[in-house]
């Protein structure tokens, strides 16, 4: 892998729960060795990002890449 790629990487994540749009186009990237924080007001996305990236909800659309390879949960 090369040393410019993230060590994970969400991009353009959509979710939707009953119509109401919980993530729209979401992009997150950690570089390797870096902290994260997720910050932001209530109702934001924060937690759904989180549940999309462990696979606990599935995503609408977008994509998942961890260690240079893309990831799906079934």
């Amino acid at each position: 892998m090369p040393l410019s790629s993230p060590l994970l990487a969400m991009r353009n994540i959509d979710k939707r729960f009953l119509g109401a749009h919980a993530l729209a186009a979401a992009t997150l990237e950690v570089e390797p060795a870096e902290v994260m924080g997720l910050v932001g007001q209530n109702g934001a996305g924060k937690s759904t990002l989180i549940k999309v990236l462990t696979g606990a909800h599935r995503k609408d659309a977008g994509n998942i890449v961890f260690w240079g390879k893309e990831i799906e949960f079934e």
